[in-house]
Order: structure tokens, then sequence, then C-alpha cells
């Protein structure tokens, strides 16, 4: 019962003439991107999902369509501006947030780190590949006691001689059990580092976690670093303290502030057909002024949080993105998205709980997109101190 959505945003979705506000390129792209969503991704999501399946042939897909690393100039990349790779983020989302997460990871994340903090050498030996998918890289930052907190990680690089020699344990590390490439980021005794780490370096170990009621079509592991031996060239050169990780969270917070309207649009879309079709006491679910209420809320909300993405996307092209508008995004998308997403769930009343249709995956999957790259509570901090001028973290 998948609901397509056409190359153009039907007036029920976009209220406020958002299209107007984009270049043709911009539209191109996304027209090419949700077509991609239509016919690949919906048909099969379902059962990708039920099955905890992430499907491997797409990422040729994605490459083609020139999306992993989009927002990247040089050593092979796509070199798109930041909304597009927000548009891109927003019509994979409405697919599925564990698919987008993929291309998060793999260019916000591990290639950004690469391009913004990389030798010479690191970046043409492994941007080229990323960009065309015949690497796969994660990143890893989040540790088993050391989420919010990334200072207090345990991983540590200890000097040996010429080489370094990393232990720890780092989890929720997407991708890392299909990935050629690992982002590491340890303690030395000179603070935070990032290394360049070939997964099948001795010593590396990614377990992927099972069992999840979220993302279930992507993969998230458990990473075991056993005295895992690097030259010193694997060092990210440009990359010291927690500045050098953060810079490429953001890049990653950026796409989801775009990502969760499309899980919201999705969803809203799935609950206004439903109420359209289906009868009640002699009428659809939509000729009841309960249903056309919370459908007009959700409409305002998706609207209201998509010209909040490209605000930001135009304020990150020009180059004056500020860390905290970031959170603002992050925030407030994120939690409208998923309230979106569970009202549609219960418009569509039994049938919700389905994977018929999309809105209770769209929010079961929220429940992760919401945690990672900073909870509420964390960016709500980030707010309050940028207000304030007090920092209340601790």
């Amino acid at each position: 019962m998948t609901t397509l959505i056409d190359t153009d945003l039907t007036d029920a979705a976009d209220l406020v003439g958002i299209d107007s506000l984009l270049t043709e390129t911009e539209i191109t792209l996304r027209i090419a991107v949700r077509a991609f969503v239509n016919t690949t991704i919906k048909p099969n999501i379902a059962g990708w999902y039920e099955n905890a399946f992430f499907p491997l042939e797409i990422i040729p897909q994605l490459a083609r369509l020139g999306l992993l690393g989009m927002h990247l100039t040089g050593y092979g990349c796509p070199g798109r501006s930041s909304v597009e790779y927000g548009l891109a983020a927003l019509e994979l989302e409405a697919g599925d947030s564990g698919l987008r997460t993929f291309v998060s990871v793999q260019g916000s994340l591990a290639m950004s780190a690469i391009h913004k903090h990389g030798s010479e050498e690191q970046k043409n030996e492994w941007l080229p590949r990323m960009a065309a998918g015949s690497v796969i890289g994660c990143f890893g930052l989040t540790e088993p006691s050391a989420g919010s907190d990334p200072a207090s990680m345990t991983t540590f690089a200890r000097r040996d001689g010429t080489d370094w020699v990393l232990n720890g344990t780092k989890r929720w590390i997407g991708l890392a059990s299909i990935a050629q490439v690992a982002i590491i980021w340890a303690m030395t005794d000179d603070g935070i580092r990032g290394f360049v780490v070939p997964t099948d370096t001795p010593g590396f170990v990614a377990t992927p976690i099972e069992q999840k009621l979220s993302m279930r079509a992507s993969i998230q592991c458990e990473i075991e670093l056993t005295e895992l031996r690097l030259p010193d060239s694997a060092m990210l050169p440009k990359a010291r303290g927690l500045r050098g990780p953060f810079e490429c969270l953001n890049e990653a917070r950026y796409g989801i502030v775009w990502g969760v309207m499309g899980a919201a649009r999705d969803s809203y879309l799935a609950a206004l057909a439903f109420s359209q079709e289906r009868m009640q006491f002699g009428k659809p679910l939509a000729g009841y002024q309960l249903t056309q209420q919370k459908l007009v809320n959700m409409a305002l909300e998706i609207n209201k949080g998509t010209l909040l993405a490209l605000q930001l996307g135009r304020l990150k092209d020009a180059g004056s993105l500020a860390p905290h508008q970031i959170s603002v995004g992050k925030l407030n998308n994120c939690r409208e998205a998923i309230a979106i997403c569970r009202e549609a769930r219960a418009m569509l009343g039994g049938n919700g709980i389905t994977l018929d249709y999309s809105p209770m995956r769209h929010a079961n999957n929220l429940e992760s997109v919401r945690t990672y790259e900073g909870t509420d509570e964390v960016h709500t901090l980030i707010l309050g101190q940028h207000i304030t001028g007090i920092p209340a973290f601790r």
C-alpha cells in the first residue's frame, strides 16, 4: 500500500509555494532522487525493514546519482550545493531513514573527515573510490559509555616508535561491518586525534548490533580495537581535539534537518490518502473536522520545517551557517517529524501497525534519528548556551 509521490510536490504537501524558492538545477536533482526512491526503495523497503536487510545493490546507483560526498569538491566528489544535498536527503528519507543514513555516514562523516582534515595522500587514496561507491566508510566516535560526552572517550592511541597502537571500543557505528575504511577518534597524550583505519587491519573487529526496533534497514555495529597498529601517516593531520569530529557531525546534523522532513511528508501523505479512501459512518475520514485539523497541523509543520531547512541551506552555501543554527534545525525538525509520523500512524487505525503503510516504520526510525548526532537535550543546551551565554552541560 506504499504511496508513490508525483515528481513535483503536491499542493497538499506544499502550501506556501516552496518550489518557487528553488532553482531549476535544484528541482532537477530532486526529481531524479525522488524517482529513484519511488522505483527502487519504496517497492522494497517493507521487506528490507522486516528482514533487517541493507541492500548493498543500491550503493552503485547512489553513486551514479552523485549522492556520495555530494557536497564535497575535488577528488572525484560531485561538488553539489548544500541545498541540493539537503533536497536529496529529504527525498531519500521519504523512502527510509536508514537508507538516508548510509549517504550521511559515507559522505557527511567519513568522507568529510578525510576531506576536511586529511592529508593530500589520504584524500587521493580514499575519496575518489568513496565517491564512486567502491569503498565504504564509517565513522567511529561514540563509545558504550561516551555518547553525548565524547570528551570522556576511553579509546586510546599510544605511541610505539613511529607507529600508533589503538585499543578501545566504539558502539553504534553505522556501516562498520561492511566498510573498507574507518575514521576512528581516539585519545592520545596530545588530546583527541583522528585516524584513517583500513578495516582489514589486524585488531579491527566490527560486529553488527541485532534485534533493533529502529533503523532495521541499516547497519550499526560495535567495533573492538585490540592492539591495532597504524603508521604515523594514518593520522588525520588537520584534526586536533573535539573540533575535528564536531565539524563532521555538523555536516551530518545539517542533512538530518532536511531528511526528517521527508519521513514526515511521506507519513502525512500516507495518512491523507488513507483518510480520503477510508469510509466511516457513510463518508470518508477526510470529511470529518477532527481529521482535517490533524492533516492541517501536520502540513503546517512540514512546510515550516522545510522552509527552515532551506534557510539553513542557503546560509551554508553562503558560508555563514553557525553551529547553533544547525541545532535549531535538528531539534525542531526531529521533534516535529516524529510527532507527525505518530499522528499519521494513529490516523491509520489498526492498519497503521503493519508494514503496508509507512508512518510507524518512519516513527520507529526517527527514534534513532532523534537520538544520534545530538539528542534533544544536547541541542537544547547548545541553544541555551547561545541564548544566555552560560554553558549548562555539567
